[in-house]
């Protein structure tokens, strides 16, 4: 693709925002506090919180996984991940207001205000090392990955180049400002997010293959993939994107942005909120705008796509140079940035660099919180100053974007990361949901639900496919893993001693978790889900209808 001026002046103006943004960020709050740094002195409102959850939540990949959902799988086939605003808004009604209420740091910190003793140091300690380093470092590189492929495409440069460049932007402008810097600067990317979203939508759908919006919703092939639901007919189409994921995914799979009860860079930024209202509207504004508003541009230009660049060869044709082998449905996306004219080009390419950007950014603060709060200081400096915590949370920042850029280049597959990271955490959903109230669950119960979890998802990629003929679809390994886990950490709870009646007494104290307000917020959260899915559907029939 060819830049002029104006695409050089759009990222131009995009980069030096992006670093003017913290600067500034970073002069309002209290230089070199640890609150100020991790928590923003809770001085976040609820819009901005919502914002920056959505703006972490879209990453580089985004637009080429709708796309690719919407070519293979219609419209219905986003049930997969659709199913995750039932654990939103169970985490907006019922969770919100007991994270804000524990006064903890991180959701790791929640270990040792939940459950006693050195199982419970434990936990903290490796969950600290799981999910801030290991985990941490997969997800970081499976975005730069995508970053790679569009990057190359898009500007023609080398890999390193864009490693340096992400590395290099992403922890300038996450450390100089600390949360709030982080938090200010995703409202400004997730804006150019979707400005960029819009253009290449609207040139997509005019452009002369398509012809309009009426010839687009009109071709057989896109109608075909117009339906909101998977149609029963299909049977494995109808479980694995639909059953599964509403009947059981939602509830009992950890998986970073949508975890049972909220985790992770969701209650990271619950936390900077002003009261509890503001951690409870932040989340609610996150689940609107994540489900209902945001990936609408790129439902449309998925849509645009299938007529556009109707099979694999077709795309291959727009990337001649690139090898075959990579060229896939989520390369669609990539393809219709072609249709973009120079000017708005700009504008595009910097969306896709902020996607990248605020993506990075959450992680690299979220881990590093991790790091210092959760392991360096527990562990090892408990009366570190609030300015060695800083510097060791910048320092932590660095290697880990370092370690991401070493790994990115190394891997083949986003999907089947994806896959295993899913598998990784199915059957410890429930536990994030009961531990908050039903005190029989201890440390050891989540410490096995943790390593068998992971043992079964290791067995079913690795080992299964040496040892047995029959192949398993991704729904039937997941089942099988909630399943073996779900009976180890049961075995585990009823077979292990309860946590000590003290420590279950000041945890009761501190969350002050009234049954009452539960059943209330389950209702809310029944009530808001199915009017948002409501929504959902009738925004689709409003959009199909101009034709």
């Amino acid at each position: 693709m060819t830049f002029n001026w104006l695409d050089w002046l759009a990222m131009g103006g995009f980069f030096a925002l992006l670093l003017l943004i913290p600067v500034f960020a970073a002069r309002m709050g209290k230089s070199g506090s640890s609150q100020e740094y991790f928590k923003s002195a809770n001085s976040m409102p609820w819009w901005l919180i919502g914002v920056s959850m959505v703006a972490a939540t879209t990453s580089t990949n985004s637009a080429n996984l709708f796309t690719e959902i919407i070519r293979r799988d219609g419209m219905s086939g986003n049930w997969v991940w659709w199913a995750f605003l039932l654990t939103g808004m169970l985490t907006v009604f019922v969770y919100s207001r007991l994270w804000v209420k524990s006064g903890a740091t991180t959701d790791i910190a929640f270990y040792e205000l939940r459950y006693g003793g050195r199982p419970a140091a434990f936990l903290r300690g490796f969950r600290s090392l799981y999910l801030g380093v290991i985990y941490n470092l997969v997800v970081m590189a499976v975005v730069l990955l995508g970053a790679i492929k569009l990057g190359v495409i898009i500007f023609g440069c080398s890999a390193t180049t864009i490693l340096v460049v992400t590395g290099v932007v992403s922890l300038l402008y996450s450390c100089l400002g600390g949360i709030r810097g982080t938090i200010y600067t995703d409202f400004f990317l997730f804006a150019v997010v979707m400005v960029g979203a819009l253009a290449v939508m609207v040139y997509g759908v005019n452009h002369p293959t398509v012809g309009g919006w009426s010839a687009m919703m009109s071709n057989p092939e896109v109608v075909a993939k117009l339906d909101f639901f998977p149609k029963l007919s299909n049977s494995d189409a109808f479980i694995a994107v639909f059953a599964i994921p509403v009947a059981v995914q939602w509830w009992n799979v950890w998986y970073s942005g949508s975890e049972p009860g909220g985790g992770g860079y969701i209650v990271q930024r619950m936390l900077t909120a002003k009261t509890p209202n503001h951690a409870l509207g932040g989340t609610l504004f996150f689940n609107v705008l994540n489900y209902a508003i945001r990936p609408w541009p790129w439902y449309v230009a998925g849509f645009a796509s299938i007529i556009i660049f109707p099979d694999l060869k077709s795309i291959q044709a727009a990337f001649p140079g690139v090898d075959p082998s990579l060229v896939g449905h989520d390369m669609a996306y990539p393809a219709m940035i072609k249709c973009v004219p120079n000017g708005w080009l700009g504008v595009v390419a910097a969306s896709l660099m902020g996607a990248l950007f605020s993506t990075i950014a959450a992680h690299l603060s979220m881990g590093s919180n991790y790091i210092v709060n959760d392991l360096y200081k527990r562990f090892f400096r408990k009366d570190a100053g609030d300015r060695e915590l800083v510097l060791a949370a910048r320092v932590s920042a660095a290697l880990l974007m370092v370690a991401g850029c070493l790994l990115a280049p190394l891997l083949e597959s986003a999907k089947a990361g994806f896959d295993l990271m899913v598998q990784v955490g199915a059957g410890t959903g429930i536990i994030f949901l009961l531990r908050w109230f039903w005190m029989r669950i201890n440390a050891w119960t989540e410490i096995v639900a943790m390593a068998v979890s992971f043992l079964c998802a290791c067995f079913f990629q690795l080992v299964w496919p040496h040892v047995s003929d029959v192949q398993l679809l991704f729904w039937q390994k997941l089942l099988w893993t909630i399943l073996v886990t779900t009976v180890a950490w049961l075995a585990t709870t009823f077979a292990t001693k309860p946590e000590a009646p003290e420590t279950i007494a000041k945890f009761r104290a501190l969350v002050r978790a009234d049954g009452r307000d539960v059943g209330k917020g389950l209702l809310k959260m029944f009530v808001v889900s199915v009017g948002l899915y409501a929504f959902m559907y009738a925004v689709c029939r409003l959009v199909y209808a101009f034709r």
